[in-house]
């Protein structure tokens, strides 16, 4: 394999929809015959690709589909996609946490694995005896882990609350906990999903600041999954976009952000979404974009106009301390425009029970010409419950004043100049 650390091969992974087996007995036997004779799965054929959009037809999906790529030694890979489009399983089984239906994977190092909040931890025992055992499964001596554990501690800010069952740790207490480990302990490979979303803004800032120290000066190959598109191009330097189980895109990270946040509204400017019904306490229902009259817009803002967001959302049960955000990204998926709640009101909201509707609007946005993507958050910073919806809105600011055209920079705004002539 030369440098090339993991090397994935014609890698499938097939999942049976609302039931364990195939649906009758005999469909289970000749499964089960043909694994033990080492021969592909013979209901392969007529499984689906993982369109959740689509009803299924045959109950058996692909959740990923001959997946082939390789990763270099000190590489830094960022998979990107839709929610469902295979990039946690794939890092599920690059990690062993679950095997291939067809396929090989050939990894060469230590892995260790971030994946979702409390993975690799056994709730019963206490954090610093969970950092000796996630040392060992990566197969390094107490000698070693010792040295570390330190480090590990004050990283994850949890020294009070080292010797404490994790069971009692909030989740962002086990993603501090979770990551401090996977980085410190230096394994060859790093894999994180998209778990540090769960911690908050100054954790968010350290772990990012350690993932970039990990893979310039440590050299240690990193598989990263976000929605944080401009976290995602600083570190990566090389990405993948999965799609529908199917690898659609790999290359420049950039590039391959420029395609996925063009494929999130089909390439086209989208102005209303309506979300699915789920089961969680709150949900965001809808989100539309309006022009200054409050009518529903369908084309381009210019500069001199208001940027109106109306959001619908319920809450199924009484919320105590909540908070409301809306994310304006550019096509390079930099945040631009960050609007919180908490700017306005200094504090959380509470919400009882019902429907509710919301007006946000962004006066005179100042954005220079280009397309631009809405990300919103309705979140009980008590409970950790979220709903986000990521790059769900794409936008196009066109601007009539022809300074502004083609100007760099992420805003223009024009200022006053006073020139004074000091001398003869």
């Amino acid at each position: 394999m030369s440098n090339t650390v993991i090397k994935v091969e014609n890698l499938s992974k097939l999942y049976d929809l609302g039931q364990v087996g195939t649906g009758t007995l005999s469909k289970d036997l000749n499964r089960a015959w043909a694994k033990m004779r080492g021969k592909p799965d013979p209901y392969a054929t007529i499984a689906e690709l993982n369109d959740r959009t689509q009803k299924s037809v045959s109950g058996t999906v692909y959740a990923l589909k001959d997946i082939n790529f390789e990763v270099k030694e000190g590489e830094v890979l960022g998979i990107i996609g839709k929610n469902g489009a295979g990039k946690s399983t794939l890092l599920k089984i690059l990690s062993q946490i679950t095997s291939p239906t067809t396929g090989s994977i050939k990894i060469k190092g230590r892995v260790a694995s971030l994946l979702e909040v409390g993975t690799g931890m056994h709730p019963e025992m206490t954090a610093r005896q969970n950092i000796y055992l996630n040392g060992a499964i990566m197969g390094m001596r107490r000698q070693e882990i010792t040295r570390k554990l330190d480090e590990i501690i004050d990283f994850a800010g949890i020294g009070k609350y080292v010797d404490t069952p994790i069971k009692r740790f909030s989740s962002g207490m086990k993603v501090r906990l979770g990551f401090a480990v996977a980085a410190f302990l230096e394994p060859e490979i790093l894999i994180v999903d998209e778990v540090l979303a769960v911690g908050d803004a100054e954790f968010q800032k350290k772990a990012i600041g350690k993932m970039q120290d990990v893979t310039k000066d440590g050299g240690r190959t990193v598989l990263f999954v976000s929605h944080n598109m401009a976290a995602m191009n600083t570190l990566c330097n090389r990405g993948m976009l999965l799609g529908h189980g199917m690898i659609e895109k790999t290359g420049a990270m950039d590039n391959v952000i420029v395609e996925y946040l063009n494929d999130k509204t089909g390439g086209e400017k989208q102005y209303e979404v309506i979300f699915e019904q789920n089961e969680k306490p709150f949900q965001v229902q809808s989100i539309e974009l309006l022009d200054e009259k409050l009518t529903p817009i369908n084309r381009s803002y210019s500069n001199k106009e208001k940027i109106i967001v109306r959001l619908t959302y319920v809450f199924r049960q009484e919320v105590s301390q909540c908070n409301l955000t809306l994310i304006i990204l550019n096509a390079m998926g930099e945040i631009v425009w960050f609007i919180d709640r908490r700017d306005y009101y200094m504090h959380f909201f509470s919400a009882k029970k019902g429907n509710y509707e919301a007006l946000l609007e962004i006066p005179n946005p100042l954005l220079v010409d280009g397309d631009y993507y809405l990300t919103i958050g309705l979140a009980d910073t008590q409970g950790g419950i979220n709903d986000h919806k990521h790059n769900i809105l794409k936008f196009t600011i066109e601007n009539i004043e022809s300074a502004r055209v083609g100007r760099s920079g992420l805003l223009f705004n024009p200022i006053q100049w006073e020139m004074i002539k000091t001398n003869d």
